[in-house]
């Protein structure tokens, strides 16, 4: 297998923090985003998509999204699992991660692109040139501002996003609340059980 990654940015770090849980090695090579690197005729052979990370498994294969990667790896690699030990446990922690890419990293990645002088006629990724659209990005904060209650209640009965174990969720949120740095937000003082979860989550991760 061969990785083509970027560890900076959000998405790739979803899958860094999940090969770093698993202790899974795999042949890395980096694609300067800050550079356009992905965009790129050679990274385009690749993956057309020009998105990252994409991995291509020894039979020529390419998974470009991270919650495939997750579920081929673990099938890979059972020990240590992050998606839960039962059916009902993966379900939960599959649809946990499909709900905060719906409502959080899309979020923030709007009030990013749709504001940010550095992606100008980029406000979406891809090989598709499209314009910033500032109304966007206050909707993406309109929208970061009513889930990070929402999570912060269901923690406050929860240690763990999808129950009583580590899994793949609480690495994509952990990835989306330290994205907010990346448009000067953060978890607000009025969601403690968030922020207690979020020190839990980045020792964890450590």
């Amino acid at each position: 297998m061969k990785l083509y990654t970027y560890d900076p940015a959000p998405n790739p770090r979803r899958l860094s923090l999940f090969l770093k849980l698993k202790d899974i090695q795999i042949d890395t090579q980096q694609i300067d985003m800050m550079t356009a690197e992905q965009l790129n005729n050679s990274y385009r052979q690749v993956n057309p998509a020009c998105t990252l990370p994409a991995l291509v498994l020894d039979d020529g294969t390419v998974l470009t999204e991270v919650i495939g990667m997750f579920s081929y790896l673990e099938e890979l690699h059972p020990e240590q699992p992050l998606m839960g030990s039962t059916p009902l446990e993966r379900a939960q922690a599959i649809s946990w991660c499909h709900r905060l890419f719906q409502g959080l990293m899309v979020a923030i990645a709007s009030a990013l692109r749709n504001r940010g002088k550095n992606f100008h006629n980029r406000a979406l990724p891809g090989p598709l040139d499209t314009p910033q659209i500032p109304e966007l990005a206050e909707r993406g904060l309109m929208q970061i501002h009513h889930i990070l209650p929402q999570l912060d209640a269901h923690l406050a009965s929860s240690t763990w996003l999808a129950g009583d174990n580590f899994t793949i969720a609480d690495i994509d949120l952990l990835v989306m609340i330290d994205f907010l740095a990346w448009i000067k937000e953060s978890i607000p003082d009025t969601c403690p059980d968030l922020q207690a979860w979020h020190q839990r989550a980045s020792a964890r991760a450590a």
